[in-house]
């Protein structure tokens, strides 16, 4: 017989001071340790205002109490909130008070989470949806992380599954019972046309996790160009204040400065990279060396021509280029370097910048062209799906293997489509995601 869990507590809410400070308990004595404090429990999920004592009697606050019991919680437990004044001190003298209490102790990172997740409440897949929808802080990935957490992007993984050992079923089926006369000769050829249209719709969602990446993660813009070329001024234009140091002096940015920009509801980082040029100074080199490496790795790159120096465009390794003119206030609007340029602008007199931004913004639509948000937008879910997509094109191609192989690899993806939403997992994995989350969710 497993021993009784602990009661586990933590602050709810956001830091302290605060209007209102949220303390949430969960486990076998949640219920009775709040009572112990407050009196008697108001009626199942009914807010009532109580007074909160400590374990010596002394009153601590008077706040509002809600009861909500399992599996009707969060957790699947029996679950309590303490509704405080957000006072640091109050919050503390709260909190030492339920720590004096047995088996009552203070919850780890992510633990009232993974509490829900092994009770049944929610998948992984929903789990890392609501670690996102906590972080998110773009209107982009709030929609995200609301799929995901809802449970939309799972039903769709689940769906696979199922239709997998439907496939497996009948495979078994001809395996096992192939001399009744109730069970048709080669009923598992019916099979093979379902893995196909399968592997095709795992396509489709590999195809798109480039998307969901860039919603979650960001789209990474690298401003880049010749010294002077006006690359700090544009990243202050764009995020409108100063981030970066802006002088007459070649070499000024020697190291990659970011900063975060909010671009309808998408979210952008910014780079400010060191001038590209040769140079024997060895703090710029290293500055050009590392804005080489960001340019590689960038979404887009923003090329800046100074449009009143006739400069040479340097070499760099990026497809996705687009190649802007600056100063354009100090050259005629009908000049020849306009010409050679996607667009011209001017951070002195802000001409161009609303462009620039439809741009952007346009570029970064086109990389995101998705019918629906229930999209994956985290490595895991591609190394498993890419795996289980792996394993169904060998059971649909390796005709020449006996029937019990090719079931196999079936059975192998559709392990692999449980991983994803936490059917089965290792207790490492576990740990690393349920790391993610703040102490009290």
């Amino acid at each position: 017989m497993t021993a009784p869990r602990d009661t586990i507590f933590a602050l709810a809410s956001g830091g302290l001071p605060a209007g209102v400070a949220v303390v949430r308990l969960s486990g076998p004595l949640a219920c009775p340790v709040a009572a112990s404090m407050v009196g008697a429990l108001p009626v199942a999920r009914t807010a009532a205002l109580r007074t909160i004592r400590d374990t010596d009697g002394s009153m601590l606050d008077k706040g509002l109490v809600i009861v909500f019991p399992s599996p009707n919680s969060f957790t699947g437990e029996d679950c309590v909130e303490l509704h405080l004044h957000g006072g640091p001190a109050l919050v503390a003298a709260t909190m030492n008070s339920l720590a004096g209490f047995s088996g009552c102790r203070l919850a780890e990172a992510g633990e009232f989470s993974r509490r829900a997740f092994e009770n049944g409440k929610m998948d992984l897949v929903e789990i890392e949806g609501l670690a996102d929808l906590l972080a998110a802080e773009t209107e982009m990935q709030r929609r995200l992380a609301t799929e995901q957490s809802n449970g939309h992007l799972s039903s769709i993984y689940e769906g696979w599954r199922e239709r997998l050992i439907f496939c497996r079923a009948m495979i078994e089926a001809e395996l096992d019972f192939s001399d009744e006369g109730d069970i048709p000769g080669a009923v598992s050829d019916q099979v093979w046309s379902e893995v196909e249209t399968l592997i095709g719709e795992l396509d489709q969602v590999l195809g798109q996790l480039k998307s969901g990446e860039i919603i979650r993660d960001g789209f990474k813009v690298v401003i880049a160009g010749r010294p002077n070329a006006g690359k700090s001024s544009l990243l202050n234009a764009l995020v409108s204040r100063d981030v970066a140091i802006v002088t007459h002096f070649a070499g000024t940015t020697r190291d990659i400065l970011h900063c975060e920009l909010d671009l309808s509801g998408y979210k952008v980082h910014l780079y400010d990279t060191a001038g590209l040029r040769e140079t024997n100074e060895p703090v710029e080199r290293e500055g050009i060396r590392r804005a080489l490496l960001s340019i590689e790795e960038a979404d887009l790159v923003l090329y800046l021509v100074d449009l009143s120096a006739h400069e040479d465009v340097a070499a760099i390794l990026n497809p996705h280029v687009l190649k802007i003119g600056t100063k354009s206030d100090l050259i005629q609007v009908d000049s020849g370097a306009v010409r050679t340029v996607d667009l011209a602008l001017s951070t002195e007199t802000g001409s161009g910048l609303v462009e620039l931004r439809s741009r952007l913004l346009a570029e970064l639509q086109s990389r995101v062209q998705v019918n629906s948000l229930a999209i994956p937008s985290r490595l895991r879910h591609a190394q498993l799906l890419s795996s289980a997509k792996v394993h169904l094109t060998d059971a649909l191609n390796l005709t020449f293997h006996p029937l019990e192989i090719r079931a196999e690899s079936l059975r192998l993806a559709s392990d692999d489509l449980a991983r994803v939403t936490g059917r089965i997992d290792t207790e490492t994995l576990l740990g690393k995601i349920f790391s993610e989350f703040c102490v009290g969710k």
